[in-house]
């Protein structure tokens, strides 16, 4: 490779031609670097070079799994770029870059992940308002001071009352004895500071009023994690479950696992294999509106089937109008690549439930179709209208990744078979 960066360059303009703009952008930022990391001796002899990415480590956990998508994304042009001058083998890697910190090992670097916490104070009030709007008592079965004493050290904060040395005889005296505190005191005393101060400390109240010796009930402390997490997850945190306690889940809070991460990557890998970069907006919809906007991630889900429906029938020659819709459109794909094959016959092991799933994925565009007409984009509302959550947005993406996937492999396999055959005749 003559220049490296004449050549990244070229890369980097592929990539948003074809509206890959992560990696394009990843590409853009990154410093790069070409390593020879192998020989190979066929064929007159092959050098093999990695280029590689270096990221910042916190970008490199948060992109996960996903590394390996943007990976191959830039490979495949570098691939492309590279060809008509080099037989050499290029691979792309995402490294983390080194720390340059000599003073990592002292307490004063003690967890730096809690000290990025950020949590704005929009949500925070949000779920507050939510709290009290639903009358949830947040001590739970507990007293203010049995409550707050798991989190806090009550004797070590100050008293608003001069009659008492620290915040437990305080709060005692106002919530028991004289009882002249309303019950949602806490969101607004300036000790605790819920609202403004470190948002660990927000989180982990939070987690404590789910906590099953706070709140035994199950089913009511599933309803309020919901309710916390479709603020959290706006901002990039969640409360999840971590262990059970005598049956009952304990709570924990953490960086938002990104649900969709996996389905979209295989979106992409999908959109890749059938050359279809057009698909890309639609997928970079997905990724961004589950969970800020559900009816739109739900309405593009449909359309991302409908896209791959519409391609594959391009790529088999097969005939479809503008009009069809998209149970016409799935009908003529498992007809031309034969999803439910008739060969499977009565001795097979499992035979009834093999064409039971494949009937039932063959119906999952039907679903989306019409749960994208009840809840999705493109359909005028009356005021008493509520949508979908992300969990039913996820269902719906998870739904239409699946079908893509397999029709779009049923797809590759049928095809060559078809290049190995006489005249390139297939199934």
């Amino acid at each position: 490779m003559d220049s490296l960066e004449q050549t990244l360059a070229t890369v980097h303009d592929l990539l948003r031609a074809e509206h890959l703009d992560e990696a394009a952008a990843l590409l853009r930022s990154c410093p790069a670097s070409a390593e020879q990391v192998g020989y190979d001796n066929w064929n007159g002899g092959t050098d093999i070079f990695e280029v590689r990415l270096e990221l910042p480590t916190s970008e490199f956990a948060r992109l996960g799994t996903r590394r390996s998508q943007l990976e191959e994304q830039i490979a495949a042009r570098l691939k492309t770029v590279l060809e008509p001058e080099t037989e050499d083998w290029y691979s792309v890697r995402f490294v983390p870059a080194k720390a340059t910190r000599p003073d990592w090992r002292s307490d004063g670097q003690a967890d730096v992940r809690q000290k990025d916490i950020t949590l704005p104070r929009q949500v925070r009030q949000n779920i507050i308002d939510g709290l009290k709007l639903e009358g949830v008592a947040w001590f739970g079965t507990l007293d203010d001071v049995e409550f707050l004493s798991r989190l806090f050290e009550l004797k070590s904060l100050p008293s608003n009352d001069p009659r008492y040395k620290d915040a437990a005889g305080d709060i005692w005296q106002h919530r028991f004895n004289n009882d002249d505190w309303e019950s949602d005191w806490i969101y607004t005393d300036s000790r605790f500071n819920l609202l403004d101060g470190p948002a660990e400390a927000f989180l982990r109240f939070l987690c404590e009023i789910v906590h099953p010796v706070v709140r035994p009930s199950r089913d009511e402390a599933i309803k309020l994690v919901s309710h916390f997490n479709d603020q959290l997850r706006q901002v990039g945190w969640e409360i999840g479950e971590e262990e059970l306690i005598a049956g009952r889940p304990r709570f924990s809070y953490r960086p938002l696992r990104n649900q969709t991460a996996s389905a979209v990557m295989l979106a992409k890998t999908v959109a890749d294999a059938l050359d279809a970069g057009w698909m890309a907006k639609e997928i970079e919809r997905l990724e961004q509106a589950v969970d800020r906007d559900p009816a739109l991630a739900i309405g593009t889900a449909k359309e991302l089937v409908e896209s791959c429906c519409k391609s594959l029938l391009n790529k088999r020659s097969v005939p479809f109008t503008k009009s069809e819709d998209l149970g016409e459109l799935t009908k003529k794909v498992t007809k031309e690549l034969q999803l439910v094959p008739e060969g499977i016959t009565d001795e097979t092991k499992g035979a009834d439930n093999i064409r039971l799933i494949l009937r039932n994925l063959t119906q999952l565009t039907n679903n989306l179709a019409q749960l994208r007409g009840l809840y999705g984009t493109g359909h005028g509302r009356d005021g008493q209208h509520r949508g979908l959550q992300p969990r039913h947005a996820r269902l719906a993406v998870a739904s239409a990744v699946a079908f893509i996937d397999f029709v779009a492999e049923t797809y590759a396999q049928r095809e060559s078979v078809r290049s190995v055959e006489p005249h390139g005749k297939g199934s």
